[in-house]
């Protein structure tokens, strides 16, 4: 069977024509704020406006292709139209910024961090795949349209840019349900009916309301609204940009720090539970044995990292400094336990002057990531559950060869495809963690790249958090890799976030071959 290029290319071009509409709101945005002359005088309006302009016109040309093609997309064409939303969205989105960049007419650091249309793909990759990586220096340089922008784009990569084109555009039919499998993190999410448009669409007013409802909080406890909108845009999609160079950081306040520890973890949650809720099944919901281990791993890591925080008093390391307190102490090491396992990657402190043990399991936990079925990265919880059950049960066959231990997460029994299919999942991960890490060391060792660099970036861009050490800390970005590496680094954000086996697929030759 072969493919039918131009179900995919209308679709595609749907997909963009609504992209191209979201940033024709952009130079909206900039004109309310600046006035109509923003459109020629100001260098942020026009690049939206231009950006608009050319998105809208590759958008026609590829439903003009399509205009004849059939209604019903097929696997093989799902596949194809899920990985190329990821890779043709990420260059409409970084329009903006490259635009913007070539407009002005003033020099200065800020404009050069978009100086390459390579820098600009990381960039915007790095907003859809809810990353969070960033290779801008100087973020509070930037005009307010163009932090909207970086924001907007992590928020639609939430819950998937092509999870929101199937719940617009519900006209997809059987095919829609195939794209939301593919695009859908993590295996099949609890509590999600079949009806694909339907369920699609309630998810959405479900991350619409915690949308509106953290915006809300984060102004009455003393954010600015357009940092509120910013910084909820992107905990809800637990993608970590800020509009401020120090991140969490530069909102000191408790209770601040609090509401967005909060809506990390609403948003580290399988949605499907919140599906859930809103049919009344709460005993379900509150037994959910991944949210169990979910909830506990962050208490444990918690624990373990105040304790070894507030014992090498890691949160004041000078001798100027007084001793944190141990409210501080767990203020912090909880924000930064919640942001890196739910792949936020927001950052309260610089935890990379913490001990090894803190580091040891930040690190462990850009693995772990949320849940499945949430806005998160990483292998997913339920994933490690399975997979340590799997071990656990092999380890007993080795001293207790009779035994047949059947391998359960609650009641419902773990089939050999399932088993097979985590155990592959869980290695191929690995796998593209060394490959990205030696990818790293190899095109950047003329820079200095140590191994932990290399190591940390490649894990947090494989498992879409942001921040992680030493050159890549708390306090670093990305703008120093070479072109080279920050392609790498796009490549394994997009595996990441598709789970690595719909873009693998594609460079299978059987694939193309239609066998």
């Amino acid at each position: 069977m072969t493919i039918d290029f131009r179900v995919i290319a209308r679709q595609l071009g749907l997909l963009l024509l609504v992209m191209s509409a979201l940033i024709l709101s952009m130079t909206g945005f900039a004109v309310v704020e600046q006035g109509f002359s923003a459109l020629w005088r100001s260098p942020d309006a026009l690049a939206m406006l231009i950006s608009a302009a050319v998105g809208i016109a590759l958008a026609a040309a590829l439903v003009g292709v399509g205009k004849r093609s059939a209604s019903i997309i097929g696997h093989r064409e799902a596949l194809l139209l899920v990985a190329l939303s990821w890779i043709v969205g990420g260059l409409i989105a970084a329009l903006p910024f490259w635009f913007w960049a070539s407009l002005r007419s003033d020099a200065g650091q800020v404009a050069n961090d978009f100086d390459s249309l390579v820098n600009c793909y990381f960039e915007s990759i790095s907003g859809l795949t809810t990353t969070g990586s960033t290779i801008v220096q100087a973020i509070s340089e930037l005009p307010r349209s163009i932090l909207l922008w970086r924001s907007l784009i992590q928020w639609l990569g939430g819950l998937g840019i092509v999870v929101l084109f199937v719940a617009v555009l519900p006209m997809l039919g059987v095919g829609g349900r195939r794209i939301y499998r593919i695009e859908a993190p993590g295996p099949s999410p609890e509590g999600v009916r079949p009806r694909i448009a339907e369920a699609a669409r309630a998810l959405w007013y479900i991350y619409l309301g915690l949308t509106v409802l953290e915006i809300v909080a984060l102004r009455i406890a003393g954010m600015g609204w357009f940092d509120a909108t910013c910084h909820t845009l992107t905990t809800l999609a637990t993608g970590g940009f800020s509009t401020l160079d120090a991140s969490a950081a530069g909102f000191p306040s408790p209770s601040i720090q609090y509401i967005l520890i909060l809506f990390m973890v609403l948003a580290g949650v399988n949605f499907g539970l919140y599906h859930m809720i809103q049919r009344g099944e709460w005993r379900k919901v509150i037994k959910d044995h991944e949210l169990r281990c979910y909830l506990a791993l962050i208490a444990i890591a918690t624990i373990t990292i105040t304790v070894s925080v507030y014992r090498h008093n890691s949160l004041s390391p000078s001798e100027v400094s007084p001793p944190a307190s141990v409210a501080e102490t767990i203020q912090h090491s909880l924000f930064q336990v919640v942001s890196i396992q739910t792949t936020t990657g927001f950052c309260s402190t610089d935890f990379d002057t913490w001990s090894y043990v803190p580091k040891a399991i930040l690190m462990s936990l850009m693995f772990v990531g949320g849940c499945a079925g949430s806005t998160g990265g990483g292998i997913k919880v339920i994933r490690i559950m399975i997979a340590a059950k799997v071990m656990a049960a092999e380890i007993e066959q080795v001293y207790r060869p009779k035994v047949v231990r059947t391998v359960k997460i609650g009641k419902m029994a773990i089939d050999a495809d399932l088993k097979r299919g985590i155990l592959v999942y869980v290695l191929g991960i690995m796998l593209l963690f060394a490959m990205g890490t030696g990818g790293l060391m190899y095109f950047d060792a003329d820079q200095g790249i140590d191994i932990t660099t290399a190591a940390t970036a490649s894990a947090s861009t494989l498992n879409n958090i942001g921040p992680g050490l030493a050159l890549v800390g708390a306090t670093r970005n990305y703008a120093w890799f070479s072109a080279p590496s920050k392609i790498v680094m796009c490549m394994l954000m997009i595996l990441g976030r598709l789970e690595i086996f719909t873009i693998i697929v594609l460079f299978t030759p059987r694939y193309w071959r239609g066998e």
